[in-house]
């Protein structure tokens, strides 16, 4: 199998590069907005302008797996069209593209559970209304639904993966690394909410296994897929988790202001993943662990 990773200088492209090349029967290339004159199946786009016609034209991929794309609710309230481009308009430009050039090519697209929304039941299925609360989750519906209309219209085989809170090695935004770095500068932190707000934690590398079975078994027919572990976490005792394994002494609260577009309580229902068979390997403790050991080394 020859396949591209968009995206793929991100953390969970990146992460997903590696896997797939440790495997001798595929070919793996990444592609990205930076620059790498050491990996020579790699693929420079332009910032500004991505010019994915000159991907799919010279190139022959079995499977496309886009990784690209902005991941901050908050960025995307200051700066809704930048965050319209990453994540909307780019997933058209790529599926137009490979309608084009590369019409037997698959397409996996990473979506977000922040086209849920604030759920009124818990646990999430893929079945749950979309009710966005920010311009990422209405970009990340409307790009669901264009990979609905080329599959529709021109028969491009596609799916997409709503991915929880992901964390892991080399993540540096959300909360863990917001902890991270507070822990870095005092002894009392604050922090949004009241702490008994829920996420439904998964590893990078329990993200990277449930894409894999999805790769491999997706009937591609506009499958959708929540990517987490069904598991319901409060935030206060994720932050414990971590200060625990920073070894961090002092104080912290939260402010009983709830962050706007962010939902409260998150938990998915992972019984389609399930079925082919993902199984959790990673305890959000062993994750927390690792991840500080990895925090550590960059001080």
């Amino acid at each position: 199998m020859k396949l591209l990773i968009i995206g793929s200088k991100g953390f969970i492209g990146q992460h997903l590069l590696d896997f797939y090349r440790q495997q001798i029967d595929k070919d793996v290339w990444g592609c990205d907005v930076n620059a790498d004159f050491e990996d020579s199946k790699y693929i420079l786009m332009d910032n500004s302008n991505s010019d994915f016609e000159s991907v799919f034209r010279n190139n022959y991929f079995d499977a496309c797996i886009n990784c690209s794309g902005a991941a901050s609710v908050p960025e995307s309230l200051k700066n809704p069209s930048r965050d319209f481009y990453l994540n909307t308009f780019n997933v058209f430009n790529l599926l137009n593209n490979i309608r084009i050039f590369s019409p037997s090519c698959k397409f996996l697209n990473l979506s977000s559970a922040a086209v849920y929304g604030n759920p009124t039941t818990l646990p999430i299925s893929e079945n749950a209304s979309l009710d966005p609360m920010s311009p990422y989750g209405y970009h990340k519906v409307m790009a669901e639904n264009i990979c609905k209309e080329f599959k529709e219209f021109y028969k491009i085989e596609a799916c997409t993966v709503r991915i929880f809170s992901a964390y892991g090695n080399s993540l540096k935004k959300q909360l863990f690394w917001d902890v991270y770095k507070k822990s870095k500068d005092s002894n009392c932190m604050e922090f949004f909410g009241t702490g008994k707000e829920t996420r439904d934690f998964i590893h990078i590398s329990d993200v990277v296994q449930a894409i894999d079975l999805i790769l491999q078994n997706s009937s591609f027919d506009v499958d959708c897929y929540n990517i987490a572990n069904g598991k319901e976490i409060e935030i206060k005792t994720a932050i414990e988790h971590l200060l625990k394994h920073l070894g961090w002494q002092g104080e912290f609260k939260f402010n009983n202001h709830n962050r706007e577009g962010d939902p409260l309580y998150w938990c998915a229902d992972i019984s389609k993943i399930k079925k082919l068979g993902y199984a959790q390997k990673v305890k959000i403790e062993d994750g927390l662990k690792d991840y500080s050991e990895w925090l550590k080394e960059l001080d």
